[in-house]
């Protein structure tokens, strides 16, 4: 039987992990600087290093592992800045004098909801109808005339009156 030497390598988070503590960078290192790191210090990966550092990296990122700032990895530490949620941050509220009372809470956005309890109101009747109005025989008008455009007049076909007259 042929005993087959094979080149045990480290898992990829503990050489990333040896990467950060090598490279001593005071911003971390970028995955370019992580992949020479490995790549001087365990020789050529094949192609396994190119596709696979960057899942580890993502892997290592969502679980909190590392920290991904300023296109950088760090490992989690105090002196590495909070990070900041989206939009713009919220104004700091001074703080109140003592023995002074908080005011009401701020008026609620939007239309008010109805109250549940409250009676059903009835809807507005309609208005009597005005004289001279679109559906009123009722002119209304001093001058005669009805509101608005008058409507379009259709001409009537022209007949021939040369029937009548007599020829002599």
């Amino acid at each position: 039987m042929a005993t087959q030497s094979f080149n045990q390598f480290p898992s990829y988070p503990e050489m990333i992990y040896e990467a950060l503590d090598e490279l001593n960078q005071e911003g971390g290192a970028n995955k370019s600087s992580i992949t020479k790191y490995i790549e001087t210090k365990y020789g050529d990966l094949n192609e396994d290093l190119s596709k696979m550092l960057p899942l580890h990296l993502d892997n290592m990122k969502q679980n909190g592992d590392l920290i991904f700032l300023k296109n950088n990895y760090m490992k989690p530490s105090s002196e590495v800045p909070a990070k900041r949620g989206r939009g713009r941050p919220p104004k700091p509220k001074a703080p109140l004098p003592p023995g002074a009372v908080e005011s009401a809470p701020p008026k609620p956005r939007g239309r008010p909801r109805k109250d549940p309890n409250a009676p059903p109101t009835s809807k507005k009747p309609k208005p009597a109808p005005v004289a001279g109005g679109p559906n009123s025989t009722d002119l209304g008008s001093t001058t005669g005339r009805p509101r608005g455009r008058p409507r379009k007049v259709r001409p009537q076909p022209a007949h021939d009156d040369d029937d009548d007259v007599e020829e002599s």
